[in-house]
C-alpha cells in the first residue's frame, strides 16, 4: 500500500474582477498500482470529477501497473468551494470496469499562481475512506458558523439599458445571472424590462461582493455572453435603498439596481439545551417585537419558526453495508441550514434546532433527509413539506417521509417539534405582494403523467363550473317548482334593489356557507393507488390530447369568429351585427340597465312556462357559429379555386401525354390561365 501516482495542479485566477478561475490539470503517471485482471497486470484510466459531474477522463493505458499518461486539460471555474476527485479504474471489455482507488483535494487550499504536485493513493479505496468515520458527531463551529448569515441583500432589477444586440434581427432576450458567495440567481424574462425582487444571504466570509453577467438566451445552441459587472456591496449604507446604474465592463450598457442591505436576526443552530423560544425572558421579548403595535415596522420581518430536529427512525438504508450516513437539511424559501451526519445508523438522533426569519406566513417548510457520500453527491431518503399556517407550536409530531415529489410515502419517519410566532397585520400585508422566487428553478420537462394530471385538474375546476350552470338551468327549467319561485323572487329583489356593496356581500355570503356547512373532505381521485396497465395509459393519455386538441379548437375557432366578424368576412353577417349594436346602443341609452335586465330574467324564467316543449338555445353563440373560422375560410377559397379550375374543360392535352404529364399540365396551364387573368 501506499503507492502513488502524481498530478501537476495549477490555478491561476484569470480574471479576478469577477471570480473566475482557470485550473490546469496535467497527469503525469502513476506506479506500482493494484492488480485487478487475472494476468497480474491491469488497465488503468483516471477520471477527475467536480460538482458530481465528470469533468476529465484519460486515456486507458493495457496491461501497465507503471502507467505514464502525460496528459493536460484546463478548466474554467467560478468556485473553489468544491473538492477535485480522482478515481482510478480497470478497463474490462463488456464488463464493469473495477475501481482501483480514490482521492480528493480541495482546491481553496491551493495556492493561486503556483504548479504543485500531491501525491495521490490509489491502491486501497477502503484507506481512502476512514478520515469520514474519525469525525465528531457534533457540529464543528467553523462548520455552524459558515451556515449562518449576517444580513440581507435585497435587490431589485429594473431594467437594461443600451445593451447589445446579440441576435441577427438586431434584438436580443437578455436575461442577468447574480452570484454572491455559494448563492447564485437567474433573472425569470427575457426582457430588459425584467421588474424582478429577490433576496440574497451576505455571509462573512464572501466579502460581500456581488457578481453579475448578463447573458443572450439562444434555443438549441450555448447562450452569448454580453457582458459583466460587479458591486461592492461593503461600500453601501445599510438599511437604505440605493439606485445604481451599474456599467457593464466588457461592452456598452447598464444595469439598473435598487439595492438595500438590511441585518438578520433570529437565524441560528443550537443543541436542545439553548432552545432560544424556551427561554421565558427571550421569549418575551421575541413576543413583544412581534406584536401588533409595531406591525408598521419592517414589514418583511413577519416572524420567526423554531425547528427542533430530534431524530429520525427507519431511514432507507442507502451504503452497501446495509447502513446509511444521514443528515438533514432544512428549507424556508431560499433559507437552508443543515444538521451534521450521523454515520453508519438508520435510526439518527441529532437534537438540534434551528431558527429562521419567516417574510411569508405562506411559506412552506421542507424537511429533506440525505445520505452523505464522501466521492460523490448525496443520496435522498426521504421528505416532508409542512406549511407554516399548519404548524401546532410546541407539539412534537412524527412525519412519515415522502419520496421526491410528495406523492407517495417512502421508508422512515422523522420527529420534529415546531413553534412559529408572527404578526398577524404583517402577514395580511405581505400576502397582497408578489411571493419569493427560488433562485434557480429547474427547466421544465414534458412529462405524459404530468399533462394528464394537470389536464384532470383543469377538468375537475370546470366540471364545478358546468355544475352550477347546470343547477341554475334547472330554475329556468322549472325542475323543481318550489326551487324555480324562490330563485325567481329573489331575482326580482335582487335585481331591483341592486347595489355595488351586493357583489363583496355575495362573496362574503359563500365563504360563511362553505365554511360551516361545505364538507371537509377533499378529491383524492389523483391519489388512488390503482394500477393500469399499457394500453389503459395510452388510452389516457389520447383522450387527453383529443381533448386538449378539440379545446384549442374551440377556442380558436370562437375568437377567429369574434375577429372576422368586424373584418367583414362576411358582409350580411356584419350588417346584422351593426343592427343588433345600433339597437342595443338605443335600449341601453333610453332604458335603464336594471329594467333590461329584470326584463331579461322574466323573459328566461317564464320561457318554459310559456312553450313547455321549446329548446333552449343561446343568440349569441348561435350568431357566432354562422361566422366562418379562418380555416373554413380557407377551405372555401380552396373550394372555390378547385371547382373553377374544374369548369376548364376546354383545355386538352396532347394525345401523347400520359397520365401523369397530364395532372401537371392541368395544373400548370390553369395556374398560368388564373395568372393572366389577375
Amino acid at each position: 500500500m501506499g503507492a502513488p501516482c502524481a498530478s501537476g495542479v495549477t490555478t491561476d485566477r484569470s480574471i479576478h474582477s469577477s471570480g473566475m478561475y482557470k485550473l490546469e490539470i496535467e497527469l503525469k503517471r502513476g506506479h506500482n498500482l493494484a492488480v485487478r485482471d487475472r494476468g497480474g497486470s491491469s488497465d488503468p484510466y483516471v477520471k477527475f470529477k467536480l460538482a458530481g459531474k465528470e469533468v476529465f477522463r484519460s486515456k486507458t493505458i493495457h496491461k501497465n501497473l507503471n502507467p505514464v499518461w502525460d496528459e493536460k486539460t484546463t478548466l474554467i471555474l467560478d468556485c473553489l468551494s468544491e473538492p477535485l476527485y480522482v478515481k482510478v479504474f480497470d478497463y474490462d471489455f463488456g464488463l464493469q470496469d473495477d475501481f482501483m482507488g480514490s482521492a480528493y483535494l480541495y482546491l481553496e487550499s491551493l495556492e493561486q499562481q503556483r504548479c504543485v504536485s500531491p501525491l495521490i493513493n490509489a491502491t486501497d479505496w477502503f484507506h481512502l475512506c476512514v478520515s469520514s468515520y474519525s469525525r465528531s458527531l457534533r457540529l464543528s463551529e467553523l462548520h455552524r458558523k459558515s451556515q449562518l448569515w449576517r444580513g440581507i441583500v435585497s435587490i431589485a432589477l429594473i431594467e437594461g439599458r443600451n445593451l447589445i444586440p446579440m441576435d441577427p434581427n438586431g434584438l436580443s432576450d437578455p436575461y442577468v445571472k447574480f452570484r454572491l458567495g455559494p448563492q447564485k440567481y437567474r433573472s425569470k424574462t427575457l426582457s430588459p424590462q425584467w421588474r424582478e425582487q429577490f433576496d440574497l444571504h451576505l455571509y462573512e466570509e464572501t466579502g460581500g461582493v456581488l457578481e453579475i453577467t448578463v447573458w443572450d438566451r439562444d434555443t438549441g445552441r450555448r447562450d452569448d455572453f454580453i457582458g459583466r459587472c460587479q458591486l461592492d456591496l461593503s461600500t453601501l449604507a445599510k438599511e437604505q435603498t440605493h439606485h445604481l446604474e451599474l456599467p457593464l465592463e466588457e461592452s456598452r450598457g447598464f444595469v439598473v439596481l435598487l439595492v438595500t442591505l438590511t441585518a438578520s436576526a433570529h437565524v441560528s443552530i443550537a443543541d436542545l439545551s439553548v432552545t432560544p423560544l424556551d427561554d421565558p425572558q427571550e421569549r418575551a421579548e421575541i413576543l413583544k417585537r412581534y406584536r401588533v403595535m409595531k406591525s408598521l415596522s419592517n414589514l418583511k420581518d413577519v416572524g420567526i419558526v423554531q425547528v427542533k430536529v430530534m431524530r429520525a427512525e427507519g431511514l432507507m438504508a442507502a451504503d452497501v453495508n446495509g447502513k446509511s450516513d444521514p443528515f438533514c437539511v432544512l428549507e424556508l424559501n431560499n433559507d437552508r441550514l443543515q444538521t451534521h451526519t450521523v454515520y453508519k445508523n438508520l435510526n439518527p438522533e441529532w437534537n438540534k434546532v434551528f431558527t429562521f426569519n419567516v417574510k411569508d406566513i405562506h411559506s412552506v417548510l421542507e424537511v429533506t433527509v440525505f445520505d452523505e457520500d464522501r466521492d460523490r453527491s448525496a443520496d435522498f431518503l426521504g421528505k416532508v413539506a409542512i406549511p407554516l399556517l399548519h404548524i401546532r407550536n410546541g407539539e412534537q409530531k412524527s412525519y412519515v417521509l415522502k419520496n421526491k415529489e410528495l406523492t407517495g410515502p417512502t421508508k422512515g419517519v422523522i420527529y420534529l417539534e415546531i413553534d412559529v410566532i408572527y404578526n398577524t397585520v404583517k402577514a395580511a400585508l405581505r400576502t397582497v405582494v408578489p411571493a419569493e422566487q427560488k433562485y434557480i428553478e429547474e427547466e421544465p420537462k414534458v412529462s405524459k403523467q404530468l399533462l394528464q394530471q394537470n389536464f384532470n385538474r383543469v377538468k375537475r375546476c370546470i366540471m364545478v363550473l358546468i355544475s352550477y350552470g347546470t343547477y341554475i338551468n334547472s330554475c329556468f327549467e322549472w325542475e323543481s317548482a318550489q326551487r324555480s319561485i324562490i330563485s325567481f323572487v329573489l331575482f326580482v329583489v335582487v335585481v331591483w334593489n341592486f347595489e355595488l356593496y351586493m357583489l363583496p356581500l355575495g362573496l362574503l355570503l359563500l365563504l360563511v356557507w362553505n365554511y360551516f356547512f361545505s364538507s371537509s373532505s377533499r378529491d383524492t381521485s389523483d391519489t388512488e393507488s390503482e394500477h393500469k396497465g399499457f394500453m389503459d395509459k395510452l388510452y389516457a393519455i389520447q383522450d387527453v390530447f383529443i381533448s386538449v386538441q378539440n379545446a384549442l379548437d374551440e377556442v380558436a375557432s370562437h375568437g377567429e369568429r369574434i375577429k372576422n366578424t368586424f373584418n367583414w368576412t362576411v358582409p350580411f353577417l356584419s350588417w346584422l351585427a351593426i343592427t343588433a349594436l345600433c339597437s342595443a346602443t338605443v335600449l341601453l341609452y333610453l332604458i335603464p340597465l336594471r329594467y333590461l335586465v329584470l326584463a331579461w330574467g322574466v323573459n328566461k324564467f317564464t320561457k318554459k312556462l310559456r312553450d313547455p316543449y321549446m329548446i333552449d338555445n343561446n343568440e349569441l353563440l348561435d350568431f357566432l357559429s354562422r361566422v366562418p373560422s379562418d380555416v373554413q375560410v380557407v377551405r372555401d377559397s380552396s373550394r372555390v379555386c378547385n371547382t373553377g379550375r374544374k369548369t376548364r374543360s376546354s383545355l386538352k392535352p396532347p394525345e401523347h401525354v400520359g397520365y401523369l404529364r397530364f395532372k401537371f399540365w392541368m395544373i400548370t396551364s390553369v395556374c398560368s390561365k388564373l395568372d393572366h387573368n389577375n
